[in-house]
C-alpha cells in the first residue's frame, strides 16, 4: 500500500511539473506571438512587411519553431515567432546573407526572390551565367544572390564559363572586362589572374561594392568562402573596413589594380567584341562580367567626411540604438519612417530636408512626421544641406546661408539612387520578374 502511496505522489508529481513546464512554454510562446503580430502591424505601418529581395521563406508544415533562425538573423526582427513557427516580420530589410537558411535544423527555410504580389526584375541568364546577349555574363547580387560566400563562388564559376567561350584569337586590348569591385567582382578578377587572362576591372564607387555601402557596422559570414589565389576565409564576424582589407591584400599581393571611380556608362557590341564606354574612357574586350548590385546605387552626397564609417544609406535595427545624437539626410518616406523609428528610441533625431517642405509623402507619413515635429520628438530642418561630416558632429548650410553645427553620432543619408535595370536594358539584356522563385534551397 505504501508503495502504491509512492508511486501516485512521484508520478502526480511529475504530471505537475509537466503541466507548469507546459503551461510556463505555451504563455511564452503566447507572449511571443502577441510581440510579433505588434511587430508585423508597426512593419506594415511603415511598409516594410513585403520583402524587396532576397528573403526567406518558411515552410510552417516542417517548421519546428526552435527559434534558430531568429537568433542567427544579425539583423533582428527580420524574424519572428507566431503561433510557435517562425515568420517574417521586416522582410524588406532582408539583406539576403542566408544565416538563417543556413542555421534551420529543419530546413525548413527556402531563400527566394520576389513574391506573389511583388515581382522581382531580374536578368535572365543562362546555368553558365550567360545573359541574353552571348559574352556578355552576371554574377552575385545582380543575378540575385546577395551572400558573400555565393557571390564569391558565383564569380569564378562565370569566369571559367567565360573563358572556355571566348575566342582568344579576337584581338582586343582585353579578354574580359569585370564590371563591379564587390564580392563578385573580386573574387572573377583573382580567377582572371589565375587562368592568366588579360582583364580590367572597373568599379563605380571604393573596393567593396556593395559591402563599402553595407548598412550595418558588423558583417555574418555565415560559413568559410574559398577566394582563388588566396584559399579558405574562415571569417564568423568582421566589420566591413576588415574584410576589404583582406581583399586589399589578397589584391595587392597578386598585383591586381582595380579602377576605382569609374563608372561604366555604354557597352556596345560590335561584330566579335565589346566597346565598353566608361566616365573616363573607353575599352575593348571579348567578354564583359557584370558583377554590379541590384538594390541600386545608393546616392552620396558628395561632402567631406562622408566616407566615415557612422554614414549609412539604409536603417537596420533601430530598436538597438539609443540616447544618440543623429542627422537623417532627406525628405521622402524612407528619410521619414527612419526618423521615426529612431525617435520612438529615445534618440536626438534631426532631419535635414533641401527643400521647403516634404511632398508627395504617404498620408500616414505625412501625419506621423507632423505629430512627432509638434511634440518636439524630431527636429527637421527645411531648405537645408549638408556641407562636412566631421568625427563628433555634421555642419549644415541653409538656403538663406546660415551655417549650422549639430552634435552628431550617426548619418542616415535617403537621398534615392539608380537602379542598374535601365542600365541592362540599354545594353539590351532581357530582364524577367520574378515572383516568389526559389534562388537557395535544401536539396532533398
Amino acid at each position: 500500500m505504501e508503495t502504491l502511496i509512492e508511486n501516485i505522489l512521484i508520478y502526480g508529481t511529475i504530471l505537475i511539473l509537466f503541466a507548469i513546464t507546459m503551461f510556463v512554454y505555451l504563455r511564452s510562446h503566447k507572449n511571443k506571438t502577441k510581440i510579433t503580430e505588434e511587430k508585423i502591424e508597426k512593419a506594415k505601418q511603415f511598409g516594410i512587411f513585403e520583402p524587396v529581395s532576397l528573403h526567406p521563406v518558411i515552410d510552417p508544415d516542417m517548421c519546428i519553431g526552435s527559434g534558430a533562425c531568429i537568433t542567427a538573423c544579425p539583423e533582428k526582427d527580420i524574424l519572428g515567432l507566431f503561433n510557435q513557427r517562425a515568420s517574417t516580420v521586416n522582410a524588406s530589410r532582408c539583406v539576403g546573407h542566408g544565416a538563417c537558411f543556413h542555421a534551420c535544423p529543419v530546413q525548413a527555410i527556402t531563400l527566394c526572390i520576389g513574391t506573389e504580389k511583388r515581382g522581382v526584375e531580374l536578368p535572365q541568364i543562362s546555368q553558365e551565367f550567360e545573359t541574353s546577349i552571348p559574352g556578355i555574363f552576371i554574377a552575385g547580387e545582380l543575378g540575385g544572390m546577395g551572400l558573400i560566400k555565393n557571390a564569391v563562388e558565383q564569380g569564378k564559376q562565370a569566369m571559367d564559363y567565360l573563358n572556355k567561350k571566348i575566342n582568344k584569337n579576337i584581338k582586343t586590348q582585353y579578354d574580359v572586362i569585370i564590371v563591379g569591385g564587390g564580392p563578385a567582382g573580386i573574387s572573377a578578377s583573382l580567377s582572371a589572374k589565375k587562368m592568366g587572362l588579360r582583364f580590367l576591372t572597373l568599379e563605380q564607387d571604393s573596393l567593396g561594392g556593395t559591402v563599402f555601402n553595407f548598412p550595418r557596422a558588423k558583417i555574418v559570414m555565415t560559413s568559410p568562402m574559398d577566394l582563388p589565389l588566396y584559399g579558405k576565409i574562415k571569417l564568423v564576424e568582421t566589420t566591413k573596413t576588415e574584410l576589404i582589407n583582406l581583399w586589399n591584400d589578397v589584391l595587392s599581393k597578386n598585383n591586381i589594380q582595380i579602377n576605382e571611380h569609374e563608372r561604366v556608362e555604354q557597352i556596345q557590341k560590335v561584330d566579335d567584341h565589346f566597346i565598353v564606354k566608361t566616365s573616363i574612357g573607353h575599352y575593348t574586350c571579348k567578354a564583359v562580367l557584370l558583377a554590379i548590385g541590384r538594390r541600386g546605387t545608393p546616392r552620396k552626397l558628395g561632402v567631406p567626411g562622408e566616407e566615415k564609417e557612422k554614414v549609412y544609406y539604409r536603417l537596420l535595427e533601430p530598436e538597438l540604438i539609443h540616447q544618440k545624437n543623429i542627422l537623417v539626410v532627406g525628405g521622402g518616406d524612407s528619410a521619414i519612417e527612419s526618423a521615426i523609428l529612431l525617435a520612438d528610441e529615445h534618440n536626438e533625431v534631426t532631419l535635414s530636408y533641401r527643400s521647403e517642405n516634404f511632398s508627395r509623402l504617404k498620408p500616414r507619413n505625412q501625419e506621423n512626421i507632423d505629430t512627432a515635429v509638434r511634440e518636439a520628438k524630431i527636429k527637421v530642418i527645411f531648405n537645408s544641406n549638408v556641407s562636412e561630416i566631421l568625427d563628433t558632429a555634421v555642419i549644415l548650410n541653409t538656403n538663406d546661408g546660415k551655417i549650422i553645427s549639430l552634435e552628431n553620432d550617426l548619418v542616415y543619408v535617403f537621398a534615392g539612387g539608380e537602379l542598374p535595370t535601365k542600365f541592362l536594358e540599354k545594353i539590351g539584356i532581357i530582364i524577367t520578374k520574378k515572383f516568389g522563385d526559389a534562388i537557395l534551397k535544401h536539396s532533398n
